[in-house]
C-alpha cells in the first residue's frame, strides 16, 4: 500500500482505521460487520477485550473476513496518489535544484513494477527533461538518468525522435555518457552501453555515435580490460549495430577492438553468448582490409583461436568463426591468415565440421577453406621436413 507523500492530504474516512485513524493497509471486519486494519484490531483483542470497539457488542467469535473491496478502493485511491505525485516530481525536474532526489524517486518508483514503467513512459515530454539533465554533466546525476532512461527506452515509441534528441541537438548527451562510461558503477554503465544500442537504429546514428571517439575508446576498454561478464556482453551486443558502417569498422580496428575480441578469445571461462558476440563483430571486421591486417598480427594469434572456436562452443559460434575464416583466408586470399589457419589444425577442423549436420551455407564456405588450407598445409609439412 502506498502512503500519501503530501502530509495535508484528507483521506476518505471510510479509509481510516476506527481504533488508529490511521489508512488502513489490510481492512478487516469482525462478526458486527466494522471494518478496522488487520493490526489494531489484532493488538486491541490481544490486549484482553472482547467487545467490537466502535459498537461496543461482545463478539461471540473473534474471526476476521478481509475485505477485499475495500482494500481495493484504497489501492486505488492510493495509487492515483502516487501518480499524481509522480507527474509534479517530473514537471519539477526543469527547476529542482537538487534533480539526484527527484531522480531517484523516478528510479525507485519505476523499480517497483511494470506497470510504472509503462506510465512514465506515457508522460509527455519525459524523455526530453531527463535529456536536459543529463547535459548537465554531473556524473551523479548522469548516472541516475542513464537508469531511468533505460528503464524506460522499451517504452519509448518514436526512436527516430530519440535518436534526434541524443545526438543531433548537441554534443552534450554523449559527453555525459563518456563520462559515465569512464566513472560511473557497472549497472549505469550497463544501461549506458543498452542506450547506445537503442540509438543506433540507421548508418547515420551509427556514423554519429562513431564521430565521439571517447565513447568507442571507453566501449573498446570495457572489452579489453573489464572482468564484468554481464557489462562486456551488453558491449559487445552494443557493438555488432554500430560496428555495421565500413568507416566505424575501420575506426574500431585502429582503436584496438581486435587486440581486445582477441583476448576474449583467450578466456577458457568466456559464456557462449560472449564468444558468439565476440567471433560475429571478428568477422564483421574481416570484411575490411585494417581488420584483416590487425588479425594476422603476433603470428595470427586471432586466425588460431578462430580456429581452435569451431565446434566447440555452439552452432552459431561456428558459423560466425567459419565465415570470419572464409572472408580472410579464402575470399581475401590472405596467405599469412591461412597459414596461421593450417598451423592451428585448420585441416582437422574443417573436415570434422564437414561431417557434421552443418547448415548448406556453413558447408559450402568449409569446402572452400579446405581447399584452402590442405594447400598451405602441406607447404608447412614440406617446410618441417627440410627442417
Amino acid at each position: 500500500m502506498v502512503k500519501p507523500h503530501n502530509l495535508f492530504i484528507t483521506i476518505p474516512t471510510h479509509f481510516l482505521c476506527p481504533i488508529s485513524l490511521d489508512l488502513m493497509q489490510s481492512p478487516v471486519s469482525l462478526i458486527t460487520g466494522v471494518t478496522y486494519d488487520r493490526s489494531s484490531i489484532q493488538r486491541w483483542l490481544d490486549s484482553g477485550h472482547n467487545t467490537c470497539p466502535a459498537t461496543m457488542q461482545v463478539l461471540t467469535n473473534y474471526d476476521f473476513v478481509p475485505n477485499s473491496n475495500l482494500k481495493r478502493l484504497i489501492q486505488i485511491w492510493s495509487d492515483s496518489l502516487e501518480l499524481d505525485h509522480i507527474l509534479t516530481v517530473v514537471d519539477g525536474l526543469r527547476t529542482n535544484g537538487n534533480a539526484s532526489v527527484s531522480l531517484s524517486e523516478l528510479l525507485c518508483f519505476g523499480s517497483r513494477l511494470e506497470k510504472n514503467v509503462k506510465f512514465l513512459g506515457r508522460i509527455r515530454g519525459f524523455v526530453p527533461v531527463l535529456l536536459d539533465v543529463l547535459r548537465c554533466r554531473d556524473v551523479d546525476c548522469s548516472e541516475l538518468v542513464v537508469r531511468v532512461l533505460d528503464l524506460v527506452r522499451c517504452e519509448i515509441e518514436d526512436r527516430v525522435e530519440f535518436m534526434n534528441l541524443m545526438l543531433k541537438s548537441d554534443r552534450d548527451c554523449l559527453r555525459s555518457l563518456v563520462l559515465v562510461l569512464q566513472r560511473g558503477s557497472s549497472e549505469s554503465r550497463i544501461g549506458t552501453v543498452r542506450l547506445l544500442e537503442c540509438i543506433a537504429i540507421n548508418a547515420e546514428s551509427k556514423n554519429l555515435i562513431a564521430e565521439n571517439e571517447g565513447i568507442l575508446h571507453e566501449l573498446i576498454e570495457v572489452i579489453g580490460i573489464d572482468e564484468d561478464p554481464k557489462l562486456i556482453e551488453s558491449v559487445l551486443s552494443c557493438l555488432i549495430p554500430i560496428s555495421m558502417p565500413k568507416r566505424v569498422k575501420i575506426k574500431l580496428v585502429r582503436l584496438g577492438v581486435i587486440k581486445a575480441l582477441t583476448r576474449l578469445l583467450k578466456h577458457q571461462n568466456a559464456s557462449v553468448g560472449v564468444t558468439e558476440k565476440v567471433l560475429r563483430l571478428l568477422a564483421a571486421a574481416a570484411a575490411v582490409e585494417e581488420g584483416r591486417w590487425e588479425m594476422m598480427e603476433n603470428g595470427g594469434e586471432c586466425v588460431g583461436r578462430m580456429v581452435r572456436k569451431v565446434m566447440k562452443v555452439s552452432s552459431a559460434a561456428t558459423e560466425q568463426a567459419v565465415t570470419a575464416l572464409w572472408c580472410i583466408c579464402y575470399l581475401y586470399r590472405e596467405e599469412r591468415a591461412a597459414v596461421a589457419a593450417a598451423e592451428a589444425k585448420g585441416v582437422e577442423k574443417i573436415l570434422l565440421l564437414m561431417q557434421s549436420h552443418c547448415p548448406a551455407t556453413v558447408r559450402a564456405m568449409a569446402k572452400d577453406l579446405l581447399k584452402t588450407f590442405k594447400g598451405y598445409s602441406n607447404i608447412i609439412t614440406f617446410e618441417y621436413q627440410i627442417i
